[in-house]
């Protein structure tokens, strides 16, 4: 038996409001899992990171779903089984990192620097997961099915 590989479309585009926001550098949309979805930088960046190529995009996904999941489950932990998480934000000192889910099985992450108003932020991201949440989920893959035994 084959399978077939399909690539994911690349959801990028949807992430340009935020990356527009003074302060914004960068945003990603990432499967539960940590499989990159999509991601933007903002234009005209300097720095460490001016833009993210997308092997550092794929790694921000994954860091994004373990600390997502890292994060659910202290919150089972402290507030019982059932209790689930909103938001989560990371502060340094060169700036913040907002996560907050974004559809069934998506996440979206904006990181800023010191400057922005994590305010807003936060604000336009819940926009943004209400206007285009259907296109931010990610399916949960199917089981592959056992190969039958001769």
């Amino acid at each position: 038996m084959t399978g077939t590989i399909t690539r994911l479309p690349d959801l990028g585009w949807m992430l340009r409001p935020l990356t527009e926001i003074p302060g914004v550098r960068h945003a990603v949309v990432v499967s539960e899992d940590g499989l990159r979805l999509g991601h933007l930088s903002a234009e005209n960046l300097s720095g460490a990171v001016a833009a993210l190529s997308v092997a550092e995009a794929e790694s921000l996904s994954a860091a994004c779903a373990a600390i997502t999941m890292t994060a659910r489950s202290t919150a089972s932990l402290v507030f019982g089984g059932g209790a689930g998480v909103r938001q989560l934000m990371l502060e340094s000192e060169h700036g913040f990192v907002l996560f907050t889910q974004a559809g069934l099985g998506a996440h979206l992450g904006v990181a800023t620097d010191t400057e922005a108003d994590v305010g807003l932020v936060a604000q336009q991201m819940q926009l943004l997961v209400a206007k285009i949440g259907a296109h931010l989920s990610s399916q949960p893959r199917d089981q592959v099915a056992p190969s039958p035994s001769s």
